[in-house]
Order: C-alpha cells, then sequence, then structure tokens
C-alpha cells in the first residue's frame, strides 16, 4: 500500500445508497485501487470490467486461506464448522464440491421448478390483491417470500422452520448479531442433518447426506465430509436467500422508474428472459465478489498487486463499464448483455444462476401482468438500502398496486 491509500466508505450511508456512483468515481480516477477497508485492512480494489473478468478466472487469486502465502490462516466460522464449502476452496476441492451439490440446479431440475414457481407467485398475488388496494410493502409481501419459499422447499427445510430461519438469516446483516446466527445456524443444521438422515426426502438437503453417506456417491468415489456437509448446506441457505430476492425487489423498482421499459415488457413478454439479463446488469444483487488474495505477485491491468493482498472485484461497477456497455447507466431491456457479471465468472460463477433467472422471470413477468397501474408509493429518493458492502438491496419497498384517485 501507498500514501495514496484511499479509504473505503462501506461503513457509511453515503456508500450503501449509491455504490454505482463511488465505484464509477474509482474506475475513472483510479481503476485499480489501493485501499483501506474500514476495519483497517488494506485491500485492492477493481473496477473495469475487462481487469474484473480476467481477474475472476486467475488461479493466482485465491479463496482457500489454508493456502496464505507464509502460512495457513483460519476462518472465524471454522469454530462451528461451517467454513469448508465451495466459496472458501480453490481448485479440487472446489471442482469436488461443486460437483456434488449441482444436482439441485441442473436445468431439467430448474424447468421441474417452473410450475411450482408460477403458482407460488399467483398465491401472492392473489394476497396483494384481495388487501384493497392502498400501500403495499413489496419486499414482505412479494419479493422476500416467492424465492424464500422455493429455496425451503427445495432445500426441504420443514415449514415450521422457516420463519425462524428467515428471521436469523436477516439478523446476519447486524455485525452485533452475526456471530450469534453462525452458532445458532449451525445447531440448526446438524439437527435437520439428523431429521434428513432418519427420514430422507425428495429435496437437496437429504442427497447430501447421502452424498456424505456413500450412498450418493458417483462413480469417481467422491464423498462430503461432516464438516463439508454442514458447510454447504449452510452456504445454500445464505448465498440462496439474498441474491434472488434483491434482484426482484431492485428490478421491480428499475421498472417502476423507466415505465417505458415496463411497458415494452406487457406489450411484448417475450422480451422478460433479455430483460432480467439487464436487470442483473443494470442493478446488480451483488455490489462485489467476495474476496481473494493474491498467491503470488499477480499483474492486474497495468497494475502488479504483490503477494499477500487482499483484492476486492467490484463486480458491479465492471457492469457499468462504458467500454464494455456503452451508455451504462441506460435501462434497455433489449439490450445485448452478454457476459455480464452479475453472477461472477470462471470456477466461482453462481451455482444457483439458472433458477435465479427463472424466478425473476416468473416473478416479474406476473407482477407486471397483474397490476398493469403498479407505482412507487413514496419518492425514489425516501427509498434507504441494506448496510452491508456485498449485497446491494433495499431495506423495504412500498408500492400501490392501482393510482391512489383520492389525490388531486
Amino acid at each position: 500500500m501507498t500514501d495514496e491509500t484511499l479509504s473505503v466508505p462501506f461503513d457509511e450511508d453515503s456508500y450503501y445508497q449509491d455504490p454505482a456512483g463511488f465505484f464509477a468515481q474509482l474506475r475513472e480516477s483510479c481503476p485499480i485501487a489501493p485501499v483501506r477497508m474500514p476495519d483497517g485492512r488494506p485491500m485492492w480494489v477493481v473496477t473495469r470490467y475487462a481487469d474484473v473478468r480476467g481477474a475472476l478466472t486467475d488461479s493466482r487469486l485465491a479463496k482457500d486461506v489454508h493456502r496464505w502465502p507464509g502460512g495457513s490462516r483460519s476462518r472465524p466460522s471454522e469454530a462451528v464448522g461451517l467454513h469448508a464449502h465451495m466459496l472458501h476452496y480453490d481448485g479440487p476441492d472446489h471442482t469436488r464440491l461443486r460437483r456434488l451439490v449441482q444436482q439441485g440446479f441442473t436445468p431439467r431440475r430448474v424447468a421441474e421448478l417452473r410450475p411450482r414457481v408460477e403458482e407460488i407467485a399467483a398465491g401472492l398475488l392473489d394476497e396483494m390483491a384481495a388487501a384493497g388496494g392502498g400501500t403495499i410493502e413489496l419486499l414482505d409481501t412479494y419479493a422476500r417470500p416467492l424465492p424464500i419459499t422455493v429455496l425451503f422447499e427445495l432445500l426441504g427445510v420443514p415449514a415450521p422452520d422457516r420463519a425462524w430461519t428467515t428471521a436469523a438469516v436477516l439478523d446476519y446483516d447486524d455485525r452485533a448479531k452475526s456471530e450469534r446466527v453462525v452458532r445458532e445456524l449451525a445447531a440448526y443444521i446438524a439437527d435437520l442433518v439428523a431429521v434428513k438422515r432418519a427420514e430422507p426426502g425428495d429435496d437437496l438437503i437429504s442427497a447430501l447426506v447421502r452424498a456424505r453417506d456413500g450412498s450418493g456417491r458417483d462413480g469417481a468415489g467422491e464423498q462430503l465430509s461432516d464438516v463439508e456437509l454442514l458447510s454447504a448446506i449452510f452456504q445454500l441457505i445464505m448465498a440462496g436467500f439474498d441474491t434472488t430476492v434483491n434482484l426482484i425487489a431492485s428490478g421491480t423498482l428499475a421498472l417502476l422508474t423507466h415505465p417505458q421499459q415496463a411497458a415494452r415488457l406487457r406489450e411484448d413478454p417475450s422480451l422478460l428472459p433479455a430483460a432480467v439479463e439487464e436487470l442483473l446488469r443494470f442493478t446488480n444483487p451483488l455490489n462485489h465478489a467476495t474476496d481473494r488474495f493474491t498467491t503470488e505477485d499477480t499483474p492486474i491491468g497495468d497494475v502488479v498487486v504483490p503477494t499477500g493482498e487482499w483484492v476486492l472485484l467490484a463486480t458491479s461497477s465492471a457492469n457499468r463499464d462504458p467500454a464494455q456497455y456503452p451508455d451504462p447507466d441506460r435501462l434497455d431491456v433489449g439490450r445485448d448483455t452478454s457476459a455480464h457479471l452479475a453472477f461472477g465468472h470462471g470456477i466461482h460463477y453462481c451455482l444457483g444462476a439458472p433458477l435465479a433467472r427463472m424466478e425473476a422471470e416468473v416473478a416479474l413477468g406476473a407482477l407486471l401482468a397483474r397490476f398493469p397501474e403498479l407505482s412507487l408509493a413514496v419518492p425514489e429518493e425516501e427509498l434507504s438500502w441494506r448496510p452491508t458492502s456485498l449485497m446491494n438491496g433495499l431495506k423495504s419497498l412500498p408500492v400501490r398496486v392501482a393510482p391512489n384517485r383520492c389525490e388531486p
């Protein structure tokens, strides 16, 4: 790090309200910037599309802290045995775990889930319509319950446990509560594994338990350890919880503030798959990829990042890079968004991307069709965003399903 090291405002409202603006300034002034995080850690922030995409596939940028140059390190989650999942592994270990977990996210499995997603969406929209108009909190009534219900059904989380699990994951945002949440989830997941081992079902957790116990081994003899089993379930809950919620909520907001684009989708629903890709690029459910570190001196763009330095790859900035997407701050549901980085790139490309795409397509299409006069219930500038640097998610999204006829 140098005397020109910047301070990153990841603990300030100015960042949460406009992360795209913050990263845009870095992209223009210092695209590979040495920064100091709010907790004092030094880090390099990478903001240009070409640099981010290249770094996401560079094996010299690692995630497994046991490969730290100069000696192995540990993660806090090791204390409760939830650290050994794909997001924290590289190379063969990552590939092995991904192969065992990905059975729940194949194109065939996602296609089989679509009728159930449509059924859930229709039921939630019926409840919104039955409320009789007025202001509705879209996050609580639609954007959150739809993907969370799908996730819990896919995993096999029992219905009586879902409210508690949802509340626990939401508390994870609060730094004062996060350690408690991890401990409680570790205990709950261990109990749930015991239940699935005794009474397996047609769900992903049961399949992972079979992989752990040997009956799910493939021809290569691959198997999960106890810690890997618990860690995989923890990762699936945490990673699958927020991202699609953010996409549906932020995608709805983007369409409400760009009514011409919403009208295009209502007139031509065949544009929905392309629209979801553009909304992923435009709204970015994640502000950046999870942390990586250099295992040796590593060129990124025109900078050589020294060995043992942490690197933050700002995928949201890459998706707004005018060198890749002309007029990037304009929403265009007909745009060619191929190669956007909202789901990452390389070996850590989001495992649940096909499911998230399908859920968003169903959710947004059904919402637009059911409520053609849907509108924001507050000025856009009054909306606030969750105080977490990784997730780009609204705290709330109040909407009206029909105009307020009492207004002058």
